[in-house]
């Protein structure tokens, strides 16, 4: 879905679709294969030193910062061996498109994510929390607890019936959902500058999964962080840095303080 949008998107753009769908096969490729390397030398880094064929299992354990991370690598690729011929502001107006296209397709891959319930968090009373009323949920989230060495955080039977569990799929999904597909739609209504939804997505995506983070159960932490937070702290600054120094945001900038002044 997310190729095709992203197809119609550079057709109504005039660019050309054959780049258009090299530049995301590129980008997709590579993020699929660093989303495991980065989620296993990040995350498993004792049971890469164990068993390193791991780093060959690409079916297991991807990480959606890897991806990004990946993609960027796939797209710096593409577009230095394969379409070199390009400018720069032509570069960004197929970034442009990819990312606008990007929350659409990744809110289907989060809504997987929530039927799968394969991002568990800590125990909670949280509304919006899986519940473990049935014994097939009580004994997933035990599961998961004693493989992250945190079975005694766990309460009785009756009271763990009555709680559920932070589903981080669920959360993502929600907030790409109501929050960011809408604010891409609404800033859609009027011309942007090329590269304007690649720093939008981090700004609005980042400061959301960073604080889901604190919430997750078993994953690896580096000085109290998760290897997620601080590739979502680089990517931040990254954003915040292209805002002040890069010149069509600079324009933006000082149109919107002079709206203000008015």
């Amino acid at each position: 879905m997310g190729s095709k949008l992203a197809l119609m998107r550079c057709a109504s753009r005039k660019l050309d679709p054959d780049v258009c769908a090299d530049l995301i096969f590129s980008a997709l490729f590579a993020g699929f294969l660093v989303a495991h390397v980065y989620s296993v030398l990040a995350y498993f880094p004792r049971q890469a030193l164990d068993d390193p064929l791991l780093l060959l299992k690409f079916w297991e354990n991807i990480s959606s910062f890897g991806g990004m991370v990946g993609g960027v690598v796939g797209t710096w690729l593409f577009f230095r061996f394969w379409a070199p011929g390009l400018d720069a502001r032509t570069r960004w107006e197929y970034l442009d498109v990819v990312a606008f296209v990007f929350p659409f397709a990744w809110a289907i891959g989060r809504l997987a994510c929530t039927t799968a319930h394969d991002h568990p968090g800590t125990l909670t009373a949280f509304p919006l929390a899986v519940s473990l009323k049935t014994p097939e949920a009580r004994a997933y989230i035990t599961a998961v607890y004693q493989d992250a060495g945190r079975l005694a955080e766990l309460p009785g039977p009756s009271e763990l019936a009555r709680m559920g569990f932070h589903d981080l799929g669920w959360y993502e999904f929600l907030y790409t959902l109501l929050a960011i597909m809408p604010a891409f739609l609404l800033l859609d209504r009027r011309p942007r500058s090329p590269g304007f939804y690649v720093i939008a997505f981090l700004l609005i995506y980042v400061p959301a999964r960073f604080s889901l983070d604190f919430l997750r159960l078993s994953d690896a932490r580096y000085f109290g962080l998760t290897p997620g937070q601080y590739a979502g702290l680089a990517a931040f600054v990254t954003a915040l840095y292209a805002l002040t120094t890069w010149p069509p945001f600079r324009r933006s900038s000082a149109m919107w303080r002079a709206k203000i002044g008015e």
